[in-house]
């Protein structure tokens, strides 16, 4: 696979997973605008990939990320009073929000490993991820009401990962809470002690994705997208043709077969 050249992350791939890690330590893995730009490049990549079944998000340095980048925003406030209108902010956030939207309707499953900081942006990327493990001791947090400004493309996901009464008292309160805490909301899935038990966690993570056929895994999550979109009605008469499609398929085939024979399907060998 041809994955594009990058200055802020660092990619690995390892059979059917792609490693991304932001890689901007000395901001504490800081959002920028080039960040963004690289994180929308590398999913556009992979889009289509068959190959490539899982991608896992995490930070460099102990942290995932921290947020905005000052600096960044302090260039878009430049272009602001030189151009007389506030459009460079405007373009500078709505970058992000077309990046977290291509990550949380990715084909991959998405796997985000939390510590240190997850707050703004980082908070947001842990909202779109499929799974998510943190440390006890990350720091998660929506600061942006408490900086003066919005958490403007970030809340819509926030609202969805855990609903808008939960939604409300993050953001309107700029409240920071622990990896337990997070897990408790549902904005992560499963919560560790230490380093070890990270990656043992991610480890077993990739294991149970393994496990599930590719196509079968892509289709569902693109149906999961779906829903509170479309009528009800019409969205599982869908859903029924493409059961229909995915029982005679070579996937569908192959995992029934597996069953009947009592042994690992080809794609969790």
């Amino acid at each position: 696979m041809n994955l594009p050249s990058t200055e802020t992350l660092l990619l690995r791939e390892d059979g059917f997973v792609l490693h991304v890690t932001l890689n901007r330590p000395e901001s504490r893995n800081a959002m920028s605008l080039q960040m963004t730009q690289e994180l929308r490049a590398v999913f556009t990549a992979i889009e289509n990939s068959e190959h490539l079944r899982a991608v896992v998000l995490r930070g460099s340095g102990g942290h995932f990320c921290a947020g905005g980048d000052i600096k960044d925003m302090a260039g878009a406030r430049m272009r602001a009073a030189e151009s007389g209108n506030d459009e460079a902010y405007a373009e500078l956030n709505r970058a992000f929000g077309h990046m977290i939207t291509q990550v949380d309707h990715a084909p991959q499953v998405v796997i985000a490993v939390l510590e240190g900081a997850v707050l703004g942006g980082g908070f947001g990327l842990a909202c779109v991820s499929d799974v998510a493990i943190t440390l006890e001791d990350a720091k998660f947090g929506l600061p942006e009401t408490g900086l003066g400004i919005l958490p403007a493309q970030i809340a819509p996901f926030v609202v969805q990962r855990v609903g808008l009464t939960q939604a409300r008292r993050l953001a309107l309160l700029g409240a920071r809470f622990n990896g337990s805490e997070a897990t408790r909301l549902g904005i992560a899935h499963e919560v560790v002690a230490d380093a070890a038990a990270l990656e043992a966690a991610l480890g077993e993570t990739l294991a149970q994705v393994r496990k599930c056929a590719p196509l079968a895994n892509r289709n569902t999550k693109a149906l999961l997208h779906r829903v509170g979109h479309e009528p009800m009605e019409s969205l599982l008469d869908d859903a029924a043709r493409q059961f229909a499609r995915a029982v005679a398929s070579t996937e569908g085939s192959e995992g029934t077969m597996a069953f009947v024979q009592k042994r690992p399907a080809k794609w969790a060998e």
